[in-house]
C-alpha cells in the first residue's frame, strides 16, 4: 500500500515554478459551496475529470463536510462517497488526495490509488492516522485544527493567531515526525476558516512567510470561504459561486509566499492568476527582461 512518489518534494515554489492546483471533488451532499453538486459517483468522476481536463494536477476527493457546524457522516457512509470515486479517477492515471480524518478510509482509498492523504484534523480526529501514514509512505497534509466543525468556532481565540498557528503547526509536525513519517513527506495547512475569524484569516494570508518560510511544504486552502464573500465590508456575504475572483487573488498571494499548492473550487480562474505570477516571475529573472519592452515601444503588439 505504499504511495508513488509525488511530484517534487521542494519545500515551496520558487521564481521558476507556480504551486500546484489542487481541485476539490467535494462528494457530499452539505458541503458549503457544492454540497449536493456532485453526490452520486458518476457526476464526482465526471467532475474530477473535468477539472483534470482545466488544468488541476491534484484532484482532492472528499466525502465528509468540514464546514462550521457540520455533523459527520459515520465511516461507512464516508467511505461509500468517496472509494469508487477515488478508484475510477486514480484509474484514469490523475494524481489523488483523499480528504479524510479517518485512518480506515485513508488506508482504503491509498490501497485504491490515491497517493495523498488530506487530514484537516492533522492526525488529532484519529489516533491510527500517523501510524498509517508512516507506514504507507504517502504524501500527508496536516492542517492546523482545533476542533470539529460543530464546535470550531468556540476556539477561535488566540493571542497572535499568526504565531498561534505556526507552534501549534510546529507541535504537529514534531509529533508526526516522531511517529516514523518522513519529512519529505509532509505537507501543512494553515487551515484558513477552521477556528478563523475573518480577520485571522486575513493576518494568516498576510504574513504567509512565517509557514512557507517552515522546511515543509505548504498547502493553501482559502477557496469560496466566507471571509472571502465579505470583501468591502458587506453585511451579508455573496454566494459561494461568485467568490472565485477573490478565490484567484489568495492563489496569486500563496505563489508570491512560496506555496506549494492551492486548494480550489474553480480551477480555470486561479490558473490563470498563477500564469500570470510565472510570466511576471520569469520577466523579473530573465536576463533580457528589458527586451520586450523595447519591441513593444517600437510598436510591436502585445
Amino acid at each position: 500500500m505504499t504511495a508513488p512518489d509525488g511530484a517534487g518534494v521542494a519545500t515551496g515554489a520558487t521564481p521558476a515554478e507556480r504551486p500546484l492546483v489542487m481541485g476539490i471533488v467535494n462528494v457530499t451532499p452539505d458541503s458549503f459551496s457544492d454540497g449536493g453538486h456532485w453526490a452520486d459517483t458518476e457526476t464526482a468522476v465526471a467532475h474530477g475529470l473535468d477539472l483534470a481536463r482545466q488544468g488541476a494536477e491534484i484532484l482532492d476527493v472528499g466525502g465528509e463536510s468540514t464546514r462550521p457546524g457540520s455533523r459527520r457522516p459515520s465511516e461507512r457512509e464516508e467511505l461509500d462517497r468517496v472509494l469508487p470515486v477515488v478508484s475510477a479517477l486514480a484509474r484514469a492515471g490523475l494524481r489523488i488526495s483523499v480528504d479524510t480524518m479517518r485512518a480506515g478510509v485513508a488506508a482504503a482509498t491509498l490501497d485504491a490509488g490515491a497517493e495523498i492523504v488530506n487530514d484537516v484534523s492533522g492526525g488529532l480526529a484519529d489516533p491510527e492516522m500517523i501510524p498509517l501514514v508512516a507506514r504507507t509512505g504517502a504524501t500527508y497534509v496536516a492542517m492546523h485544527w482545533r476542533g470539529h466543525g460543530e464546535v470550531m468556532q468556540q476556539h477561535a481565540v488566540y493571542d497572535d493567531v499568526v504565531a498561534d498557528v505556526r507552534r501549534e503547526l510546529l507541535e504537529r509536525v514534531d509529533a508526526i515526525l516522531a511517529a516514523g513519517v518522513a519529512p519529505e513527506r509532509l505537507v501543512l495547512d494553515p487551515g484558513l476558516g477552521f477556528a478563523k475569524t475573518p480577520a485571522h484569516n486575513w493576518q494568516l494570508m498576510a504574513h504567509l512567510r512565517e509557514i512557507t518560510d517552515l522546511p515543509y511544504r505548504v498547502l493553501v486552502g482559502a477557496s469560496r470561504k466566507t471571509f472571502l464573500g465579505r470583501l468591502g465590508g458587506v453585511e451579508e456575504p455573496v454566494p459561494p459561486a461568485r467568490r472565485d475572483a477573490a478565490t484567484a487573488a489568495t492563489s496569486l498571494l500563496s505563489a508570491q509566499a512560496g506555496a506549494w499548492a492551492v486548494r480550489v473550487h474553480d480551477v480555470p480562474s486561479t490558473l490563470a492568476a498563477l500564469q500570470v505570477y510565472e510570466e511576471v516571475a520569469a520577466a523579473a529573472t530573465s536576463a533580457d527582461g528589458a527586451a520586450p519592452d523595447t519591441a513593444r515601444g517600437a510598436g510591436a503588439s502585445a
